[in-house]
């Protein structure tokens, strides 16, 4: 595939071998390069040649058959006779025509060589250099002109596009080429011992008659940063037989600091073991980057030291490198197994991508086997960035992402390649060094952040299943108002959190409601959490006060083994009278919308943070609330962060507060805890709107007396209520339930049995407490002899649905009976 690299055939190219080409230690010494249409080499620039008897002709056609046409199109390196290279097009030199063929003499004598500059599609051109001794490139000087020829490739790529990039500057071509002076150097790898050029030494800043042939001489001015990948390759068995090439920094005396290219081949001795290292050294100050860059690659990595999900790297590279770029197309895909998995494309729309791209679009984004696009399967096995021009032979699925220029970044991290990144351009884009060098060097970062990001993710989303396996499922239906709770994990960081949150359904129409947050983030902290939430609901559900719910939870977490402290804040509220106990342990105090939109932080005296101190006291304190009130408890993630102090954090939360609309308790908590801003800590809401009862529960009570027809007048009592009450459908039912739950308190239990029941909304409550603790328990099967164990089975059949809990000294039995539409429900009258 014909690659056109841009390079503009203006006098500046000339200067390529005046610096650098003369240290070839050849006689003649030339460059040649693709001309812009592509039909032939065209000669840049020729050094010496003084006495050689012709000359080289100012191009070679690609479809002739000279040495230097073989060595373009092969890209492999010819080693003809200069006799050989000078039949294909050389010449006599000027004046000397006529004298060379009354001689009879052959046109030339001597050895040449022709060396590919460039590899693979990207083919600059040739390094043609001549010799007018028989067999003059031996092994050794063949080596060194291969690695100079890729250093000259390098160097030619560089400037070539360097003024590409900056079309206003062709002229300066000249003085960009001046960084490409080199020169050779031979290492004996076992002795240390160093032969080296004057231009390697001019490099290093050494004056050559001090130079003691050591290569520490030499490594005393590498930056000290980069002496170990030095070490790795001038070391014994360091450097591979088929070479290696680095660059790296020296500090010249001048304290001057200078980036230099290093490429080196090992020559293997009689032992087959590595004998002598031959190098080239070359300026590379076109490698070092421009502020731009440097500024492009610190934002870059600003932005992803704050990601913490997958989404968010790949959001970060677009928003770093599209605009710098002056890019059209981004897309970040991670690769799992042999599929590309997208996790962000820029811009969205699929209107905007290939066809076959869109016709992957499944979800939000398409993703697709890696082996569809064969090309982007080459790179990825290659794991180097590559770069095409506008008009390369890609498959569509690749051609239309770049029609003007494409880039695709393998991403590599822990020696392997977790993602690609695809960069391209609708319009026609050349690519310089600076830019494959900031593409590189970006492909690294993001492939490291997406390693950090998918370990993230995963214990993330392990940590959230967890802490939401330890919250309420779902939240109890209230008579009388609506709960919400929203409760949202931090998204920066990857400890666990401790927020917690219950709504708590009790008995006599009573609700708690409950919030806390144990300190720190952590799995301990997730424990002890999930271990206070039980607690703190099964002293709710036993009956106990508010302050001896939380004086109870106090005592277990200061028996627990742990250093953890946490706060909590806890409301009984009545929902028929609309009075609300508050205790709060060290918590935020509760907020509270009126209804005529007026907001407050309630002044509820508080106590010490649970597990703390033995001797605290939770003090309680009675707020009434009218109907249409909105109570809102949260934790201090919602209000504080590290740059929103607490007040501001609340007063903003109360604004909020008092702008939403209380018609919709769930887009309500939503307006609270917002959804786009970043959060270092957890965030726990839980708000009720109470909206009071419309209708209140009827209730009556009955003490059981332990007499042998103590039965009878518990059904006496239940059947003269119900009858006044206008339950007359369900009375049977409602009998039969009485009979059995008052006849197995008595059986099984000692002490005082109390039977209430319940009328609210078109449901009958029928409870009887006792004394036992013990909770009843329904028989698995019964035998059709057997005379007991049927009482619950009855129970269960009779009843949409009951249960038992427990009571402070003993528990509750409870059944809940629907009644038939029209039925008196209020007690008052149909």
């Amino acid at each position: 595939m014909a690659y056109d690299d841009g390079f503009p055939r203006t006098e500046a190219v000339q200067e390529v071998t005046a610096r650098v080409l003369g240290a070839s230690g050849a006689e003649l010494t030339a460059v040649y390069v693709l001309a812009e249409g592509h039909d032939d080499l065209q000669l840049a620039e020729m050094v010496g040649g003084s006495g050689v008897p012709f000359s080289l002709p100012t191009s070679y056609p690609l479809s002739g058959d000279s040495p230097v046409t073989r060595a373009f199109l092969t890209g492999l390196p010819q080693w003809p006779s200069a006799a050989d290279l000078a039949e294909h097009g050389g010449a006599p030199p000027p004046g000397r025509d006529s004298e060379v063929r009354r001689a009879g003499a052959p046109p030339a004598t001597g050895s040449a060589g022709i060396l590919p500059l460039g590899g693979g599609a990207r083919r600059l051109g040739c390094l043609v250099v001549v010799d007018q001794a028989v067999n003059a490139f031996d092994a050794d000087r063949r080596h060194l002109l291969e690695l100079h020829a890729d250093q000259v490739a390098a160097g030619l790529d560089a400037v070539a596009a360097r003024t590409m990039a900056r079309t206003e500057r062709r002229s300066l071509l000249g003085p960009g080429l001046d960084t490409l002076r080199g020169g050779a150097f031979s290492l004996m790898l076992h002795t240390g011992r160093m032969d080296a050029d004057a231009q390697v030494l001019e490099l290093f800043g050494i004056a050559p008659q001090d130079f003691d042939r050591r290569v520490e001489t030499l490594l005393e001015r590498t930056a000290p940063d980069d002496v170990p990948a030095l070490l790795a390759i001038v070391e014994p068995g360091g450097a591979t037989v088929a070479g290696q090439q680095l660059s790296f920094r020296i500090r010249r005396p001048n304290g001057e600091l200078r980036w230099l290219s290093l490429r080196c081949r090992v020559l293997i001795g009689a032992d087959d073991r590595p004998e002598r290292m031959l190098g080239v050294v070359a300026d590379a100050s076109y490698l070092r980057p421009s502020a731009d860059e440097v500024s492009i690659v610190q934002r870059l990595s600003a932005a992803l030291a704050g990601a913490t999900t997958i989404r968010d790297v790949s959001r970060a590279v677009v928003a770093t490198l599209r605009a710098p770029l002056s890019a059209d197309r981004i897309a970040v895909a991670e690769l799992e197994a042999d599929r590309l998995v997208v996790t962000v494309l820029d811009p969205p729309s699929p209107e905007s991508w290939p066809a076959s791209w869109q016709s992957e679009w499944r979800s939000e984004w398409p993703d697709t086997s890696s082996h569809a696009l064969p090309t982007l399967e080459g790179v990825l096995r290659g794991g180097h960035v590559a770069v095409w021009p506008p008009g390369a032979d890609l498959e569509p699925g690749l051609a239309g992402i770049g029609p003007g220029g494409l880039a695709i970044l393998p991403l590599p991290a822990e020696g392997r390649i977790v993602g690609v990144c695809l960069i391209g351009w609708n319009t026609e884009h050349r690519f310089g060094p600076e830019e494959r060098s900031l593409l590189t060097a970006t492909a690294g970062l993001v492939g490291q952040a997406l390693v950090r990001a998918h370990a993230q993710d995963a214990w993330h989303e392990l940590g959230t299943m967890l802490q939401r396996s330890l919250l309420p499922r779902k939240l109890p239906e209230l008579a009388g108002g609506e709960a919400e709770v929203r409760y949202l994990p931090a998204t920066m960081g990857l400890e666990l959190g401790g927020d917690w949150y219950d709504v708590i359904p009790l008995s006599d129409g009573h609700v708690a409601l409950v919030i806390g947050d144990v300190e720190g983030h952590s799995a301990g902290a997730a424990t002890i959490m999930g271990q206070m939430r039980t607690a703190i609901r099964a002293y709710a559900v036993e009956g106990h006060p508010p302050d001896v719910v939380i004086a109870h939870a106090n005592r277990l977490l200061l028996g627990m083994e742990t250093d953890l402290f946490a706060t909590c804040c806890y409301v009984d509220l009545d929902m028929e009278e609309g009075i609300a106990w508050f205790v709060r342990a060290g918590h935020l105090p509760p907020l509270v919308r009126y209804p005529d939109g007026s907001t407050e932080e309630l002044s509820v005296e508080g106590g010490p943070p649970l597990g703390v101190s033995e001797e605290g006291e939770f003090p309680l304190t009675e707020v009434g609330l009218a109907p249409g009130t909105v109570l809102v408890l949260l934790t201090d993630g919602l209000a504080e962060s590290a740059d929103l102090p607490l007040e501001e954090g609340l007063h903003r939360v109360r604004e909020v507060l008092g702008a939403a609309d209380p018609a919709d308790a769930g887009r309500l908590a939503d307006e609270l805890v917002g959804g786009g801003r970043r959060r270092d800590d957890d965030v726990a809401v839980l708000v009720l709107r109470y909206d009071g009862m419309r209708v209140r529960p009827t209730r009556a009570r009955w003490a059981v007396w332990r007499l042998p027809d103590a039965v009878m007048h518990a059904r006496r009592f239940t059947g003269r209520t119900l009858r006044t009450w206008g339950v007359t459908e369900e009375l049977d039912v409602a009998l039969l339930v009485v009979s059995e739950l008052v006849t197995n308190a008595i059986a099984h239990t000692q002490g005082e049995v109390q039977l209430d029941l319940t009328l609210v909304a078109g449901r009958l409550r029928i409870a009887v407490n006792d004394a036992s603790p013990r909770a009843p328990v329904k028989p698995v099967s019964v035998n059709w002899e057997a005379t007991g164990g049927r009482g619950l089975l009855l129970v269960e059949a009779m009843s949409e649905s009951w249960g038992s809990v427990p009571l402070s000294g003993g528990k509750q039995v409870w059944s809940e009976i629907c009644l038939f539409p029209g039925e008196r429900i209020d007690g008052t009258g149909a």
